[in-house]
């Protein structure tokens, strides 16, 4: 069940959203596995998005190429039709209409959940914006996505989201946007299966971002620190992870049999033999099972 670091040579996928976070650590461990990866986004050098965050497009495909594959950013705000056309329409000319994998993984959500409000005390025009910012624009791209894969009989589209299941997430935007993503993959999947194209969901666990260690105050070299704070800070992952278990799904040879489900990494970790960044292999599952989540 090994799977080589070298299993993504000659592939090229999109990483849609991936600045930071999630989107950053699966664009950098597909270069790792040696794919061709196009970094989309509205954070660029000079201009960052409304979510004022430093990280930039540029920097996670740098990273990418550091890590061995080649990264190419595009300035992309996925809401925008047209720029998503023209990102399909560059990877058209430049690749040979080759595209082996889209990760969806647009949110810009964060400042827009309203935590510890009922819906009718939360603001309207940020719960509606949030459908647009995370579900909208995993529709729009992944409708100019599918037809370059249909056209090869291959390819696989993974959604990013929060669960694996339709449970209530604490606020009604963000659940309705989380569980919203595990059914366009189930939704797509039943459309994309005549054609050799599976669609799956896929979680993280506690996710070390670069915005959650900013909130705890540590660096990823003092994280540990942050269990004062929220022990359960100990059990979360680095993006580095969900990089490895979407490698883990794109090079799987029975990924068909797979296509309409929701995963998570810790799930496929039991699965497959990657890791986290420091060797370890975080299973949220089973500690949630522990806390009684």
């Amino acid at each position: 069940m090994s799977h080589s670091i070298e299993t993504m040579q000659g592939k090229v996928a999109v990483v849609a959203g991936g600045t930071r976070g999630a989107g950053r650590g699966i664009a950098v461990m597909l270069g790792e596995a040696g794919a061709t990866v196009y970094v989309t986004g509205r954070s660029v050098r000079g201009n960052p998005s409304d979510l004022g965050r430093l990280e930039t497009i540029e920097d996670t495909a740098e990273m990418v190429t550091a890590a061995g594959g080649v990264g190419i950013p595009v300035r992309v705000d996925h809401s925008q039709e047209s720029e998503v056309v023209g990102l399909f329409e560059r990877i058209k000319s430049e690749q040979d209409g080759q595209l082996d994998l889209l990760v969806n993984d647009i949110w810009g959500g964060e400042s827009l959940t309203e935590w510890g409000k009922p819906f009718w005390e939360c603001s309207l025009d940020k719960g509606i914006l949030m459908q647009e910012r995370a579900i909208h624009t995993h529709m729009i791209t992944s409708y100019y996505a599918a037809p370059l894969m249909i056209e090869r009989k291959s390819g696989l589209i993974i959604e990013i989201t929060d669960g694996t299941d339709y449970r209530y997430r604490g606020n009604l935007p963000y659940s309705l946007a989380k569980i919203s993503v595990i059914h366009l993959a189930q939704a797509m999947a039943e459309d994309l299966r005549p054609h050799g194209i599976a669609a799956v969901a896929l979680t993280p666990g506690f996710l070390r971002s670069e915005e959650m260690l900013d909130y705890f105050g540590v660096t990823e070299e003092t994280w540990k620190e942050a269990a004062k704070q929220d022990p359960h800070f100990l059990m979360s992952e680095t993006p580095d992870y969900i990089g490895r278990a979407v490698v883990a799904l794109a090079t799987d040879p029975q990924i068909m049999n797979r296509s309409g489900k929701a995963f998570s990494t810790w799930g496929l970790s039991d699965e497959f033999p990657f890791t986290d960044r420091d060797g370890s292999r975080p299973h949220w599952g089973n500690y949630a099972k522990e806390q009684g989540f």
